[in-house]
């Protein structure tokens, strides 16, 4: 079979459920998850309702070349999905006293090399990319040795003395760049590494004992080998290693979908942060290239209720929290091949935002 083809998910799958008249959203579901086992889709799905999973299933292969299928504990890379993570890290600190949001930089990180990050962007500007800060995984990273990245400030020296992209706080650029400053400043307030902060007051209190940062060359049982059809535009799947590196507070931790799930509702029930925090970080603070943004989560306000989360998408990687707030779903999508943002774990993503949260109404 063409192998562009065994990458794409059949236009009809997207269709089972939405025309399943007199049905209810959860056999739907059911009927769509059964429909994906004839596919393509390689990854890993989790439907919760009400906070008790309801659907759970595994599709494909963590390694074609050694034939292994993806298992519900698979862990994935989630990409981006580390950025939400990382902001509840810093508004942890911020309900403890130890962050204030409206301070500039250099009142946590005084020999920041780049003056005007250190005088004028804010920590309310990180968490919302309006910083000025660059992507830098888009720029020098690529064709840098991924395996120098041991700490936080090995990330640093790609971007410090660049150039901004806007005066702080006048426009939205989206910004790895932001967040590993986010993860310097945890590191400094409170005393501890970044990775050993999120384990502590994170992964254990959420009970997320399947997440972790890793080494390019880590071997670890059930972890998914990524692969990458360049967004689509390659018939051939390659590898991904060449363009990973051991996560930063921007992206890149491994995950699985239940951790993930675990991680959802541990925030939105005053686990993780208090009520007044939580609510502050999901209040729609600026607009994005297509959905709003709170404090380093995605609020999309283009559908018929509020989605809430946040995405991951890299090479050999594509990934999905989803929290749908009226009708209280959480959907996890992670997927070790990536697409080209509609078919793969793009399209899976998009059958569940007109199923649940019904028709695009605007962009």
């Amino acid at each position: 079979m063409n192998i562009k083809r065994k990458l794409q998910i059949s236009s009809i799958f997207l269709l089972i459920g939405i025309l399943a008249f007199g049905q209810s959203k959860d056999a739907d579901i059911k009927n769509f998850l059964d429909s994906l086992k004839s596919s393509n889709f390689s990854g890993a799905i989790l439907v919760a309702h009400n906070d008790k999973i309801i659907e759970k299933k595994a599709f494909g292969l963590a390694s074609i070349e050694y034939g292994i299928e993806n298992k519900l504990d698979t862990k994935f890379n989630i990409a981006s999905i580390t950025k939400m993570i990382t902001a509840v890290a810093t508004l942890q600190l911020f309900e403890n006293g130890k962050i204030e949001l409206n301070v500039p930089v250099g009142e946590y990180l005084p020999n920041y090399p780049n003056k005007l990050v250190r005088d004028l962007v804010t920590i309310h500007q990180l968490l919302t990319h309006t910083s000025g800060n660059n992507n830098f995984y888009v720029g020098n990273y690529l064709q840098s040795d991924k395996m120098k990245y041991k700490t936080i400030s090995d990330f640093v020296p790609m971007f410090a003395n660049d150039t901004l992209l806007s005066k702080p706080g006048t426009k939205y650029n989206y910004s790895a760049s932001g967040f590993v400053i986010l993860g310097l400043i945890i590191e400094k307030v409170s005393g501890q590494n970044y990775y050993d902060y999120l384990k502590k007051n994170i992964f254990r209190p959420a009970g997320m004992i399947n997440t972790t940062e890793l080494e390019i060359d880590s071997v670890l049982q059930n972890k998914a080998s990524g692969y990458t059809t360049f967004f689509g535009e390659s018939d051939v799947p390659k590898r991904n290693e060449y363009y990973l590196s051991k996560a930063s507070p921007a992206g890149f931790h491994y995950s699985t979908v239940e951790d993930l799930f675990k991680f959802s509702k541990a925030l939105r029930n005053g686990k993780l942060l208090k009520k007044s925090t939580a609510e502050l970080m999901f209040g729609p603070k600026v607009k994005g290239y297509s959905t709003n943004l709170g404090y380093g989560i995605d609020i999309d306000l283009r559908y018929n209720q509020t989605i809430q989360g946040h995405s991951g998408g890299w090479y050999g990687v594509r990934s999905e929290l989803m929290d749908f707030m009226k009708d209280n779903y959480t959907i996890v999508i992670l997927s070790n091949i990536d697409d080209n943002g509609k078919t793969g774990a793009s399209g899976v993503a998009d059958f569940f935002k007109e199923l649940i949260a019904g028709k695009r109404n605007k962009d």
